[in-house]
């Protein structure tokens, strides 16, 4: 932080210890809000086309194995770089790529062993794109300096933990007029798409609420030890309280009602989390008394709930639960003046019933009774895709279709699906959340990154 002296702030501000990490956050976003990147806006950005798309990936233990696998078989792609500490991932995943085609990924340079080898990669190679699956406090870090080094940067969510690392891939990216798109696939699953669509037709009328979650017991990644896959969340949970997930249910409902795609726009949170005695319950069953999770002092909260207030007005509540013992949800509900969308199971129920199936709004229609709505409202896009993702897999084949699209509008030279601004803003729930916490639920402001330009910038369009 050069911009402005944060201890001098934090003085003369006579804010508690419990508060620090939220001023100094706060008094950053708006020094960034206030200066120009010296760059050129991203939000309707659409790149050069390129017609091979030379990619080099980062992380291929978990995430990153599936994604360079899957990337290797699209058409238009050529695999030229894997990343990764351990020689026998990079080996696997090199394997897998050229199992997909007898011409493309025949020449993939290996990099492992230090944890640096990544940035040698970038400069020996200079790849047109570079996919970022590694732990989250090296999102923003390998996103910059793959931007800084003339490549599009996809990452792996979060874009980032931390405001400040945002407003500096917001800026890097407008800087070198490059992508930086957090790779949310969850925006790709048929029900979203499908509620995407219905809401864009206007069938549920004017968006009032959404309810978004990340409700997914994930205990066991404590287990993940040896070579660190999950188990570095550990530390998150104990050291951060407040939503540390909110992305998988909050992309689809933000794109819903058009935040920050000049609709409307993310305006303020308020957070509050529940006590914390999950993970520490867990350590003790699970480890001996001297085992590194029961040296722990877990600070987060098993559950935490978060409201959004957006400058329409509009509500989202974000909830986010990867502890507790209960069934996976993302919830992904949103309401309107003539109707409400509701996930886990998909249901619909509309002002005046769902044809041929309620004859109101007192019941759901779900399972085959909602065969007619999707005849009538599947998404030209799953309609075109569908079949293929299902067949690719990946959650369900969402996990494809995003890096299909991906490489389809790089290739056409056309705006992506998600820009950079809707990465940092669905990120910016985590951080903001924190502070609210720490404060007893104290409203925090979404900091501007588009400084503005959202009022300007189109609608996601529905893709045929």
């Amino acid at each position: 932080m050069n911009k402005f002296n944060r201890r001098s702030f934090i003085k003369k501000s006579g804010l508690s210890a419990a508060s620090l990490y939220a001023a100094s956050n706060l008094a950053c976003s708006e020094e960034f809000e206030k200066s120009q990147s010296g760059g050129k806006y991203m939000g309707d950005f659409a790149a050069p086309k390129l017609e091979t798309i030379r990619i080099a990936v980062i992380g291929v233990g978990a995430r990153g194995s599936g994604h360079v696998k899957q990337l290797a078989s699209i058409e238009g792609t050529e695999i030229v770089a894997i990343s990764d500490l351990y020689e026998d991932l990079v080996d696997r995943s090199v394997k897998a790529c050229k199992s997909q085609s007898n011409v493309r990924h025949q020449n993939i340079s290996r990099y492992f062993g230090d944890k640096n080898k990544w940035k040698k990669m970038l400069t020996d190679v200079k790849p047109d794109a570079v996919f970022i699956a590694t732990n989250w406090n090296n999102h923003a870090k390998m996103a910059i300096e793959s931007m800084n080094q003339g490549a599009h940067a996809f990452v792996e969510v979060p874009i980032a933990v931390t405001i400040e690392e945002m407003w500096e891939i917001v800026n890097s990216s407008e800087k070198t007029q490059k992508h930086c798109m957090m790779m949310e696939n969850v925006n790709y699953g048929r029900e979203e798409l499908f509620y995407l669509n219905l809401c864009r037709k206007g069938v549920i009328g004017d968006l009032l609420h959404a309810e978004a979650a990340y409700i997914h017991e994930l205990r066991f990644q404590m287990e993940e030890q040896e070579r660190g896959t999950g188990s570095w969340r550990t530390h998150h949970y104990a050291n951060r309280n407040g939503n540390l997930y909110p992305t998988h249910g909050l992309g689809p409902v933000a794109q819903y009602m058009n935040l920050g795609r000049g609709e409307d726009q993310f305006s303020s949170i308020v957070s509050f989390s529940s006590p914390a005695k999950g993970r520490k319950l867990y350590a003790e069953k699970n480890y001996s008394k001297e085992h590194k999770w029961n040296a722990l002092n877990y600070k987060g909260g098993d559950i935490n709930t978060s409201i959004i207030k957006t400058n329409l007005g509009r509500t989202i509540m974000v909830q986010w639960d990867e502890t507790s013992p209960r069934p996976y949800s993302r919830l992904n509900l949103i309401q309107g003046t003539k109707g409400t969308l509701a996930g886990y199971p998909t249901r619909v129920a509309l002002e005046g019933g769902v044809r041929e199936e309620t004859k109101d709004h007192h019941s759901w229609s779900e399972g085959e009774g909602l065969k007619s709505l999707y005849d009538k409202y599947e998404h030209p896009m799953y309609k075109r895709l569908g079949a293929l993702a299902k067949k690719m897999g990946g959650h369900g084949g969402m996990d494809f279709m995003m890096l299909y699209r991906i490489v389809e509008c790089l290739r056409k030279g056309e705006a992506l699906d998600q820009n950079v601004y809707e990465g940092c803003l669905w990120s910016a729930v985590s951080p903001l959340s924190e502070a609210s916490v720490s404060q007893g639920g104290m409203p925090q402001k979404f900091p501007d990154f588009t400084r503005g330009a959202w009022s300007q910038t189109e609608p996601l369009t529905i893709i045929s």
